[in-house]
C-alpha cells in the first residue's frame, strides 16, 4: 500500500521562511493498493482539494471514509473534482448517528453555506453508514471502531498487500480508565494493534494536554504511548496544532524521537508518501 498525506491540519511558516514544510491543510490522506482503478481516501478536509486534480482517468473508483463529522474533516467535499466527474464510481462512508449521513452532510453542501447540492453532483456516489465488523472496499478490508471523541467517531484499520496503516486523527486513548498499561480497557487499540503504519492525533504538548483533558485529542506523548502499547512498527503524529510554526512541529517530533521506544516515529506533512 502507498500511503500519502494530502493534509494534516497544518503549521505555519517559521519566521523568516517562505512557505510552511508540514503544510497547511485539514485532514486527508489517500491509500493506493494493488488495483490502480481504485482509490481510498481517509477523511475529506481542505487537502482533498489537491487530492482531487491529481486523480487521473485510470481511477474509476474512489472510497471516501470519514472518521467523523467535525467541520474541518468534510470541508473539503465541495471542492473535489472527481465528485463532478460522470465516469467516477464514488462512496463516501461516515459512522453510524441517529441522523442519516446525507442530513449531516447535506447541512454543509446545501445553500447558504456551498452553493452546490448533494443531489446535484455529477458522479455516480452513494452514502453509506460504517458497518460493524471487517468490511472489503476495492482490494482493501477495512474495520471501523468507536473511538473517545466528541460526537461520533471511527477509527480505520486497512489491510492489504501484506500491511496493515491504522488512522485514527482525533482520538483521546488517555481518557480512557487504565492508560497506557491496558490495551483491553484502550480506547482504539483493536483497530491499532500491531499496525506497521499508525497515523495518530498529536496536537497538544503534555502541559497542554493537561489543560484539555476531555477536549478529544492527544499529546505527542500519549500518541507514542498509544503506539507502544498496541505494538505499531511506525507511528506518523498526526493533527498538528495549526498555530504550531514548522520549528516548534520539529521540536515536538525530536522528542518524541527521543522518547525510550520500540516505534519509529515520523512527522505526517503534506507530500509525504510511505509504502506500507
Amino acid at each position: 500500500m502507498r500511503v500519502t498525506f494530502w493534509g494534516t491540519r497544518g503549521s505555519i511558516a517559521t519566521p523568516g521562511a517562505e512557505t510552511t514544510r508540514y503544510g497547511g491543510d485539514t485532514s486527508c490522506v489517500s491509500i493506493s493498493a494493488s488495483d490502480p482503478t481504485h482509490l481510498l481516501v481517509l477523511d475529506a478536509g481542505s487537502g482533498i482539494r489537491r487530492l482531487g486534480l491529481r486523480i487521473g482517468q485510470e481511477v474509476t473508483r474512489i472510497d471516501v471514509m470519514l472518521s467523523h463529522l467535525h467541520l474541518d474533516h468534510i470541508v473539503g467535499l465541495g471542492f473535489f473534482a472527481p465528485l463532478f466527474r460522470r465516469d467516477l464510481s464514488i462512496t463516501i462512508w461516515g459512522p453510524r448517528s441517529s441522523t442519516p449521513l446525507l442530513d449531516r452532510l447535506g447541512r454543509y453542501l446545501s445553500p447558504p453555506l456551498f452553493p452546490v447540492r448533494l443531489r446535484d453532483l455529477e458522479s455516480a456516489y452513494e452514502l453509506r453508514d460504517v458497518p460493524v465488523g471487517a468490511f472489503d472496499v476495492g482490494p482493501l478490508t477495512v474495520t471501523a471502531e468507536p473511538v473517545i471523541h466528541p460526537d461520533p467517531a471511527v477509527g480505520y484499520r486497512v489491510e492489504g498487500g501484506g500491511g496493515t496503516v491504522a488512522y485514527l486523527p482525533d482520538h483521546e486513548p488517555a481518557l480512557g480508565p487504565a492508560f497506557p498499561s491496558d490495551p483491553w480497557w484502550t480506547s482504539g487499540a483493536d483497530v491499532a494493534a500491531s499496525a506497521d503504519l499508525l497515523i495518530h492525533d498529536a496536537q497538544y504538548t503534555g502541559q497542554e494536554y493537561a489543560e484539555r483533558v476531555g477536549w478529544g485529542h492527544s499529546s505527542v506523548d500519549d500518541a507514542v504511548a498509544f503506539a507502544d502499547l498496541v505494538g505499531a512498527r511506525e507511528l506518523a503524529l498526526f493533527h498538528h496544532d495549526p498555530s504550531r510554526t514548522d520549528d516548534q512541529v520539529d521540536g515536538l517530533l525530536a522528542a518524541a524521537q527521543r522518547v525510550r521506544s520500540t516505534v519509529d516515529v515520523v512527522g505526517a506533512r503534506e507530500g509525504l508518501s510511505i509504502t506500507v
